[in-house]
């Protein structure tokens, strides 16, 4: 089978590739550093450098895949992220169409199903309508939940001021949270099967969790008892992220995804259509998360 992965050398993108190569397949991975695609390079994959805004580009590098991967990939300078992540996604399902692609794993977001009101996962959501409205193709729109690595912004507050937080709080066993390397597993088994058939949609997550139980499990790991999750206004998270160096208009759709997560109106559907959960656990993510910590 021919592959086409989109994401360079990401932390969902590097495995589903390894994986690919490693079942004997023909992998292009499209990045824009070739020099970070290296690696893959080394393990037999092909590449393909260039941008996700030129359609041209895009549509001569998915042109005779059997299947491909997309993802949007995160653009921390943009001032209209929900635009930004529309466009991508129209640009893509443009190549798709274009270059006659039939199979596509399409990695979106938990809260997807909502057409506003979830900060930048609103552009994600009008991506898949674009790849949905493409006629005679099957795709699969992967839904993973809160990423465990979106807690390591976590690391700066702890030095600094001993505590975790955000502008929200989740009880316990409600908050879905995933590791890319599920991610990954996912999207590889969908890829070496294509048994999705039309458009559909495929939630997933490592662990179910709260808020309280993410400081615990980080307290220990880093031998602090007592870290707490603090939950803080919305000017306050807002104007911590935009000393982190985010721009306002990111910090907003955070702070608008913040809400969407703590009222659970994101999490809604996944709790409708739960995935049998993945491999690592919040301990695994802690012991990983406290190693970035003593680094």
């Amino acid at each position: 089978m021919n592959y086409v992965i989109t994401g360079g050398a990401g932390h969902i993108s590097k495995p589903l590739a390894e994986t690919l190569l490693a079942a004997g397949h023909q992998v292009t991975v499209i990045g824009r550093n070739a020099a970070n695609l290296q690696e893959l390079v080394n393990k037999g994959a092909k590449t393909a450098i260039g941008t996700v805004e030129d359609i041209a580009f895009l549509t001569a590098a998915f042109t005779g895949a059997d299947a491909i991967y997309l993802m949007n990939p995160p653009n921390y300078t943009s001032t209209n992220v929900k635009a930004t992540l529309e466009q991508v996604g129209k640009n893509y399902a443009a190549a798709v169409k274009a270059a006659g692609v039939k199979n596509v794993v399409n990695l979106s977001s938990i809260g997807a199903h909502l057409p506003d009101g979830t900060g930048p996962i609103t552009g994600l959501h009008r991506a898949e309508a674009f790849l949905d409205a493409i006629p005679g193709i099957n795709v699969l729109h992967l839904r993973p939940a809160y990423f465990y690595y979106n807690l390591y912004a976590n690391l700066g507050l702890i030095k600094q001021a001993g505590i975790m937080g955000s502008n929200f709080s989740i009880p316990a066993n409600k908050f879905p949270i995933v590791d890319p390397t599920d991610i990954a597993a996912v999207a590889a088994a969908a890829l070496l099967k294509l048994d999705f058939k039309g458009s559909s949609v495929r939630y997933i997550a490592s662990d179910e969790v709260g808020t309280d139980d993410i400081a615990a499990a980080v307290a220990k790991a880093l031998g602090k008892p007592g870290l707490p999750w603090v939950t803080f206004p919305d000017d306050q998270a807002k104007a911590g992220m935009v000393q982190a160096g985010l721009t306002e208009d990111l910090a907003d759709n955070y702070i608008e995804m913040g809400h969407s997560m703590g009222s659970g109106k994101a999490f809604e559907e996944y709790w409708k259509n739960r995935p049998v959960l993945g491999k690592v656990k919040l301990a695994d993510f802690a012991k990983a998360f406290a190693a970035a910590y003593n680094a």
